[in-house]
C-alpha cells in the first residue's frame, strides 16, 4: 500500500479525507505488524505456526465446555471488523459454543446510540441521513465535536456555513471546540447535567407551544408525561445545576423550537456521561415534540464512534440478537434458530444478554475463564486500567487476544493470533447513516497474518460445530458467500440486505438500508410516513426504565403502545454518583484529539499523526490554572480515586472545574509495555476513570470522575504537546505551537479540500 485517496462520487465523504486516512495506513507496514502467531511458553511469548495456536485455542475451548459449560467462555469484539466477520463470529458464539457472553468494545462508544434508539422508536437504525446536513437550518450538536470526530461532515458543515444560507450551529459542550467557536449558541454545562438542560430545552419549546400537534397525535405516545415532568424545569432552574445561563439556555430553546429543519447530532459528551440514555432520549423527544423526521434536514443523527459498529449492533455481536430481534420474544429466537437450523433453546435467551463491563466482572470472579478479544485494547481503553490488567492476569483466565500489533491487551494474552487490516482482506461495512459499502483486498496480509474472518471460520471448522440435523452450522467459505448467509438472516427485518450483492456495491458508491424489494435503490430516511417497527411483535426492545435499567415486559408494552407508536420517555435530573470535594476539587473528562483513533495502535505509527499530537497532555481552564500557580507546559498529576495520570499542562478555554485528559496514550511505546511503572509514570486516561455504567446502556462513564491537580515540575521550556488546531487550542495567543506543518496544516478550519473519510 502507498497511499490512500478518497472517491469523489462517494455518497458519504465527497472524496474527502482526514489526516488519520491520509496518514495512518502506514501503520500496515509498521515493522513490528504481528506476522506469526504467539503462544505463551514458560511465561513468555514465543512464535509458533497456526496450527499450534489454534490447537490451544480449541482445547481450552473443549475443556471448559465439558467442565464449565459455556457460561465459562466470552468473546469481546470490536467495531473495526467488518459484517461478515461479525456475522461468523455472532454464529459460531451463539449457536456453536452457546454462550450468553458476547459484547463489542462498541459497549464503549455506541450502545447507548442504540439503547436510544430503541426506547425511542421500538427498534435500532439511525432516521436520519448525513446528506441532512446540507438541508438543516438548525444543526445541533450535542456532547459531539465533529470537527476532531467526524471531520469529513465537519467539513460539509463548514461549506454550508460558507455559503449563501449557513445554518444556525447549537453547540453543547463544555470545552472551546471548533464547532463551538462557529456555533450562534454555545452551551458549556457542568459535566453530568445533560438531563437537566434538556428538560430545560423542552420546557421552553412546550411553554411557548413549538409543538406539532398532528404529528405527536398520529405517531407518538407519551406526550402528556413529558409536559408534566418538564413543566418546572425552567431556564433558571437548569442554570442553578448545569452553571449555564439562564439566557443562553433560552436561546438555544428558541433556535430549536423555530427551526423549520432541524438536525441533532449526538457522541460521546452525552453517550459516556451521567444519565446517558435518559439524555439521548430526550434529544429524540425534541425531535418527536416538533415532528422533526423523515424529511430533509429534519433528522436524529445518534452517531456512532468506529467504522463498523452499525455492523457489530445489526449482526448481534454487540450483546443483542441478529437483525435486531428481541431476546425476550420467542418467535423471534424460532426465527432465527430456523435460520441457523439449531433448535432455540440453543441460543441463550433466558436473560438479557452479557455486557463488555459484565463480562470483565465475571472473568475477575472466575466464572469466565476463557475470554476471546479481537481487534481492540482493553488494556487502555476500559475504565480504572489497573483492575482490567489485574483481570487479564490472572493464571485461570485463558486469554486469546487477535490483533495486528502486540497491544498492551496482547502482551498479556495466552495465545496471540496475527489479522489482516483494512485493504488486506474483502469484506462490507456500514456506517451511522446506514450506508453499506464494500472494502475489496487490495493487497496481502504480512507473513502469515491472516484475515478475521478465516481465523474464526478455521475455529468453527475445528470445533466442528454441527446444527441439528448434523450438518455444519457455519456453511460459508469466504466474505461473499457470509455475506449471502447474512442477507437471509437480514430479510424481513429493520436492518434488510436482500436488495444487495458484492457486484451491486461495486458499482458505484455506498447503499443505504433497508434494501430490499420495496426499497431497491436502498432507504435514505427512515420514518418518513410513520414509525415503523415499534409494534410489540416486531420491535427489538420492550423498553426500560429509563432510571434503573430494568427491562420491560411484552405486557407493559403492548399496555403502554398498542399500535406501535414512536414512544416519549420523560427522565428526571440525578446528581452524578460522584461529585467534587475538598480533596478532589475538580472534574475530569476524557475524550479524543483529531489525530489519533483509540488508543494509537496504527495511528502512533505513522510518523506524521504521532508528531501531531506525540504525548498525553491535560486541559484546565485559565482561571485554575492561575488559582494553583500553574503555567502552560508544566508537568501535572490528575489523580482520582482509583489512580493518577500525568501530562503537560495546556491552559485552555474550557470551562473553569472542569480537566480534559486524552485517553489515547497508553505505553506500548515505552518500556513499560502493558502499564506504568518506576520509570514510566502513568499516561493512560484510563488508570482514573471509574467502574461505572449507564442503567440502561451499560455504557461506561468517563466524564464525570472527581479528580484533584497539582504540579509535578516547572515548565522550563518544556511546551505542552497538545495541538494548537483543535479544541486543545491555548487561550493565549503567544503560546508556542505544538503542531507545525504536516496533518496540522491539513486540520485547520478553514481548509475544505480535504476532510475524512466516514469513520462513524
Amino acid at each position: 500500500m502507498v497511499g490512500v485517496r478518497g472517491r469523489a462520487q462517494d455518497r458519504v465523504n465527497h472524496g474527502r479525507l482526514d489526516p488519520k486516512d491520509l496518514y495512518g495506513w502506514q501503520a500496515g507496514t509498521s515493522p513490528d505488524r504481528l506476522t506469526r502467531p504467539l503462544v505463551r511458553r514458560d511465561g513468555d511469548l514465543v512464535e509458533c505456526d497456526w496450527a499450534t495456536a489454534m490447537e490451544r485455542v480449541v482445547s481450552r475451548s473443549r475443556e471448559l465446555l465439558d467442565e464449565r459449560g459455556p457460561g465459562s467462555i466470552g468473546f469481546y469484539t470490536t467495531g473495526q471488523l467488518f459484517l461478515e466477520e461479525y456475522y461468523t463470529l455472532t454464529v459460531l458464539a451463539r449457536a456453536g459454543i452457546g454462550t450468553h457472553h458476547l459484547d463489542g468494545n462498541t459497549r464503549l462508544c455506541t450502545s447507548t446510540a442504540a439503547e436510544a434508539l430503541k426506547e425511542s422508536f421500538g427498534c435500532d437504525g439511525q432516521p436520519g441521513s448525513y446528506d441532512d446536513l446540507d438541508h438543516a437550518d438548525v444543526i445541533a450538536l450535542f456532547g459531539h465535536n465533529i470537527a476532531e470526530t467526524q471531520p469529513v461532515q465537519w467539513m460539509r458543515i463548514l461549506d454550508r456555513l460558507d455559503g449563501g444560507d449557513p445554518p444556525r450551529l447549537v453547540c453543547v459542550d463544555p470545552r472551546p471546540t471548533q464547532v463551538a467557536r462557529r456555533s450562534a449558541v454555545h452551551l458549556a454545562p457542568r459535566s453530568g447535567t445533560n438531563v437537566a438542560l434538556l428538560n430545560a430545552l423542552l420546557h421552553e419549546i412546550i411553554r411557548n407551544d413549538r409543538v406539532d400537534h398532528d404529528y405527536l397525535a398520529a405517531h407518538t405516545v407519551g406526550f402528556e408525561e413529558l409536559a408534566s415532568r418538564v413543566a418546572d424545569c425552567t431556564p433558571e432552574w437548569a442554570a442553578g445545576i448545569c452553571d449555564v445561563p439562564a439566557a443562553r439556555i433560552a436561546e438555544a430553546a428558541e433556535l430549536l423550537g423555530t427551526a423549520e429543519r432541524l438536525l441533532s447530532t449526538v457522541l460521546q459528551g452525552v453517550y459516556q456521561s451521567h444519565q446517558a440514555t435518559a439524555a439521548a432520549v430526550q434529544i429524540n423527544n425534541l425531535h418527536l415534540i416538533r415532528g422533526m423526521l423523515g424529511r430533509p434536514g429534519a433528522g436524529v443523527l445518534q452517531m456512532n464512534g468506529q467504522p463498523t459498529a452499525q455492523n457489530t449492533r445489526e449482526c448481534g455481536a454487540n450483546g443483542d440478537l441478529p437483525g435486531f430481534r428481541n431476546w425476550q420474544n420467542d418467535s423471534h429466537v424460532d426465527e432465527l434458530a430456523k435460520i441457523w437450523n439449531v433448535e432455540p433453546r440453543t441460543i441463550p435467551h433466558y436473560a438479557p444478554p452479557t455486557h463488555a463491563m459484565q463480562m470483565f466482572r465475571y472473568a475477575e470472579q472466575g466464572s469466565i475463564r476463557m475470554l476471546w478479544i479481537s481487534g481492540t485494547n482493553p488494556a487502555v481503553s476500559l475504565p480504572e486500567l489497573s483492575r482490567i490488567r489485574s483481570v487479564l492476569s490472572q493464571e485461570r483466565l485463558f486469554v486469546v487476544v487477535q490483533d495486528l500489533f502486540l497491544t498492551e491487551t496482547a502482551q498479556l494474552a495466552d495465545v496471540v493470533l496475527p489479522a489482516a487490516t483494512w485493504g488486506e482482506k474483502t469484506g462490507t461495512c456500514t456506517n451511522a447513516d446506514r450506508t453499506v459499502h464494500l472494502c475489496d483486498r487490495a493487497v496481502d496480509p504480512p507473513g502469515e497474518a491472516r484475515s478475521d474472518l478465516d481465523i474464526f471460520l478455521d475455529y468453527a471448522a475445528r470445533m466442528d460445530f454441527r446444527d441439528k440435523d448434523g450438518g455444519p452450522l457455519i456453511t460459508w467459505h469466504d466474505p461473499e458467500s457470509a455475506f449471502e448467509a447474512w442477507k437471509r438472516c437480514s430479510a424481513g427485518r429493520p436492518c434488510d440486505y436482500t436488495g444487495l450483492g458484492y457486484d451491486r456495491l461495486r458499482a458505484g458508491s455506498g447503499i443505504q438500508w433497508p434494501c430490499n424489494e420495496q426499497a431497491p435503490d436502498g432507504t435514505e430516511r427512515l420514518y418518513v410516513d410513520g414509525i415503523t417497527w415499534a409494534h410489540p411483535d416486531v420491535c427489538e426492545s420492550y423498553g426500560k426504565d429509563l432510571e434503573t435499567g430494568a427491562s420491560n415486559d411484552v405486557v407493559e408494552y403492548r399496555s403502554l403502545n398498542p399500535d406501535g407508536k414512536a414512544v416519549i420517555k420523560a427522565a428526571a435530573y440525578l446528581p452524578p454518583h460522584e461529585a467534587p470535594d475538598e480533596d478532589h476539587p475538580f472534574q475530569l473528562t476524557t475524550g479524543r484529539t483529531l489525530y489519533h483513533f483509540h488508543t494509537r495502535t496504527k495511528t502512533g505509527r505513522a510518523p506524521q499523526l504521532n508528531s501531531a499530537a506525540p504525548e498525553v497532555w491535560v486541559e484546565a481552564s485559565a482561571s485554575d490554572a492561575s488559582a494553583l500557580g500553574l503555567e502552560e507546559g508544566d508537568l501535572v498529576e490528575v489523580s482520582t480515586r482509583r489512580g493518577s495520570v500525568q501530562g503537560r499542562l495546556r491552559v485552555t478555554d474550557i470551562r473553569p472545574g472542569l480537566l480534559f485528559v486524552p485517553f489515547h496514550y497508553g505505553y506500548w511505546d515505552t518500556k513499560a509495555g502493558h502499564g506504568p511503572n518506576g520509570d514510566t509514570p502513568a499516561r493512560a486516561a484510563n488508570e482514573t476513570t471509574v467502574t461505572d455504567w449507564d442503567p440502561v446502556s451499560k455504557q461506561p462513564l468517563f466524564k464525570t470522575a472527581a479528580a484533584a491537580l497539582r504540579r509535578v515540575e516547572h515548565a522550563d521550556g518544556h511546551p505542552s504537546p497538545a495541538p494548537t488546531t483543535t479544541a486543545s487550542v491555548p487561550a493565549r495567543a503567544d503560546t508556542a505551537p505544538a503542531t507545525t506543518g504536516g496533518p496540522a496544516a491539513l486540520a485547520a478550519e478553514t481548509s475544505h479540500d480535504r476532510g475524512e473519510e466516514d469513520t462513524a
